[in-house]
């Protein structure tokens, strides 16, 4: 050869941490982070599985949410279903003690310190204590005036007087309450100003 030749040879190092000390050149780098490919590859799989579990998360709080509040309306309805066949029962039950106040009503008229009569008035009494102990009481009805959530009226009775219109007068069927509720409405005659 005869004269070696400079041909001038330009060298860009392109490693991300040359650039880090401060004795290269800072220049653009033109391959995004400088990161290998595959790290970046991995990132964006990382990322994409990070969506894609806020997603699950977020269906399963959705589902989990539901399933409680379903759970949750079940036992509102088990607890009602409960409550209403339990009145049902009491209600029947009732029967039982018009049925005591009958046969009371017509041994009445006989002899009354017949042993029998006593044990059916204890029996009506226990009975009506066992109610009791189950909130069942009894709706007073004397001298009351006609209440339609309370009373059923069977029979209207002419007033005497303008004060008595609208009273009630009689009772054909006690009636019954459980707490606040009405198990029976009491049959009643009302009397009517003419």
């Amino acid at each position: 050869m005869d004269k070696e030749q400079d041909i001038p040879v330009k060298v860009v190092d392109r490693r991300w941490w040359a650039n880090q000390d401060g004795t290269a050149e800072a220049r653009p780098d033109t391959r995004g982070s400088g990161k290998p490919t595959y790290v970046e590859e991995l990132e964006r799989q990382i990322a994409d599985k990070d969506k894609q579990i806020a997603e699950y998360l977020a269906k399963y709080r959705n589902a989990a949410s539901e399933f409680e509040e379903a759970r949750l309306r079940l036992r509102r309805e088990i607890s009602k279903d409960v409550e209403r066949s339990r009145r049902e029962i009491l209600a029947e039950l009732l029967e039982v003690v018009d049925n005591l106040d009958r046969a009371l009503e017509s041994a009445g008229t006989v002899n009354t310190n017949d042993a029998l009569l006593q044990g059916v008035e204890m029996v009506r009494r226990q009975f009506l204590g066992k109610l009791e102990g189950f909130g069942v009481r009894r709706i007073d009805v004397t001298r009351q005036p006609f209440d339609p959530a309370l009373h059923e009226a069977i029979s209207s009775v002419p007033a005497a007087t303008p004060e008595q219109d609208g009273m009630i007068v009689g009772t054909v069927r006690c009636g019954y309450r459980i707490g606040d509720d009405v198990l029976r409405p009491a049959a009643v005659a009302v009397a009517r100003l003419a």
